[in-house]
């Protein structure tokens, strides 16, 4: 397991995403008490994301600033894939993953996600 940070590489970040998560089985959010983090896509207007990590120290080192009050938290891949990524298709958002330092990084819809993910098992 790669444990360098992630960089201004946003493609190389998101490739790490798919076989790390895979081979951990679980990808990380942030939650907090009123939910799980979300923040506006740069790329799209009126759109939210919410950011994935596919390791819980990247995640962990998100949980300053606005998002002091969050903690990470494992999401089981396969719950992910069945339940997650179809209802976020379903609410409009975009997802975000493995995002640097900056909160920078690929946006993608759920369902090209999960079709990579797919593709990845």
């Amino acid at each position: 397991m790669q444990s360098e940070t992630l960089t201004d590489n946003f493609e190389d970040n998101c490739a790490r995403f798919l076989p790390e998560a895979v081979d951990l089985g679980c990808v990380w959010a942030l939650q907090g008490s009123e939910g799980f983090a979300l923040c506006e896509s740069e790329k799209h207007a009126d759109t939210e994301v919410m950011p994935f990590w596919s390791q819980k120290e990247f995640a962990q080192a998100h949980c300053q600033g606005d998002w002091a009050g969050y903690e990470p938290a494992p999401i089981d891949l396969e719950e992910f894939m069945d339940d997650w990524l179809t209802g976020m298709h379903d609410d409009v958002l975009l997802v975000g993953l493995n995002w640097n330092a900056e909160l920078e990084g690929v946006e993608l819809e759920p369902l090209d996600l999960l079709e990579q993910l797919e593709q990845e098992l």
